[in-house]
């Protein structure tokens, strides 16, 4: 049977097993690899920050993996051949006849001068509880949270983070001593289109938020708690919350497959420029947003490819870079930005809601996924 290799287990890693499960049972030898033990939405971040939920409530364990035909592999990946589709792991070598990098994107918080020192991040589960754990004894001043780099995963989550701390701090009777002000190298919140940035913006400005664009934080002066711009000026703050720089995984950039920072692929079909090897999700150079939708959908193009070429059938229709991304409002309510990055001349989107209406589909959204993926686990 051929040999199919899926790095990363993360949307498009999970969905592209799920898909070849359905397409090849019995054809194909799919084996899927992740250096960690469990999976969470990146959104879940935002309710461990909250205190909705613990971290380990939002983990969902590889072991419980409901996909006929994939085998799982917990194991450290430590070297990548594109050229042979050769991969080592801690534990022992694969070779493979298609390989699929989805090993997504990391945080490098370290890339920002002093940010480890004196800021704050909710990207990473551990920082979501360090930056819940500090907002309880944070009882007025600046919070000025930062897009350190681009791009980044999520475009709307810095905007998230400050619409859902301005509720926090309105529910503790604290919203007149808190300014709030979101920074970034971006000239518009979300700007896929003008039909998604203005009209967050207006909800941005409605709730007394700060948008301060065309500025990225390159330092935080600790001692006079002062985030400076590369732009040259800087701004106050009493909370730094920030977006980090974000790379790919070190031993994706060892293997040559990212020699500009990331993986280029064709547009149509995820494909690489080594044969049989394909790219997806964050790792993949920007045709689409970072974000978990995005990867999902590419994963589906990338299964029908695959399987177009073991049945030596024409390829599936081009990969139109289209998904729905979730934005947490506050006050209860979630809005939905829809995006088409790659069926037209130019990216299109819109804003939809917010409502609560939609934060019961946002619901939804995960307990469908969890049911495909891990058979209902939750």
């Amino acid at each position: 049977m051929s040999r199919v290799l899926i790095l990363g287990a993360g949307f498009g890693g999970l969905e592209l097993a799920t898909r070849l499960s359905e397409l090849l049972l019995g054809e194909a030898q799919v084996t899927l690899i992740d250096g960690s033990d469990s999976f969470f939405f990146g959104f879940s971040k935002l309710d461990v920050l909250l205190g909705r939920c613990a971290a380990e409530r939002v983990r969902l364990p590889y072991t419980g993996l409901a996909l006929p035909g994939i085998e799982f592999r917990h194991e450290l990946i430590t070297a990548i051949d594109p050229q042979h589709r050769c991969v080592r792991t801690q534990k022992g070598s694969y070779d493979a006849d298609f390989l699929v990098i989805a090993l997504g994107a990391e945080c490098h918080p370290t890339a920002t001068a002093d940010f480890s020192e004196g800021g704050y991040e909710y990207y990473t589960l551990a920082g979501a509880e360090r930056l819940r754990d500090a907002l309880p004894s944070f009882d007025g001043g600046n919070i000025v949270i930062s897009v350190l780099g681009e791009p980044y995963k999520c475009p709307p989550a810095p905007f998230e983070g400050a619409f859902l701390l301005e509720d926090y701090f309105a529910r503790r009777g604290l919203r007149d001593r808190v300014t709030i002000t979101v920074t970034g190298y971006m000239g518009a919140p979300v700007p896929v289109a003008k039909e998604v940035s203005e009209p967050i913006l207006t909800h941005l400005n409605a709730r007394g938020i700060t948008f301060v664009p065309k500025r990225t934080v390159c330092r935080l002066n600790t001692a006079s708690k002062v985030a400076e711009f590369a732009e040259g000026d800087a701004i106050p703050y009493d909370l730094f919350i920030g977006i980090p720089v974000h790379r790919v995984p070190a031993v994706v950039a060892a293997s040559g497959l990212a020699p500009d920072g990331w993986v280029p692929v064709e547009k149509t079909n995820l494909a690489t420029q080594f044969d049989g090897v394909y790219a997806i999700g964050d790792v993949a150079a920007a045709y689409t947003a970072k974000a978990g939708v995005f990867a999902e959908r590419a994963a589906a193009v990338v299964a029908d490819d695959i399987t177009a070429r073991l049945h030596q059938t024409p390829p599936p229709p081009p990969y139109d870079g289209a998904g729905e991304c979730f934005i947490e409002f506050g006050r209860g309510e979630v809005a939905k930005v829809c995006a088409n990055f790659l069926s037209g001349p130019k990216p299109t989107g819109t804003l939809v809601g917010p409502s609560r209406a939609l934060a019961a589909e946002k619901g939804e959204f995960a307990r469908s996924r969890r049911r495909r993926w891990f058979g209902g686990l939750c």
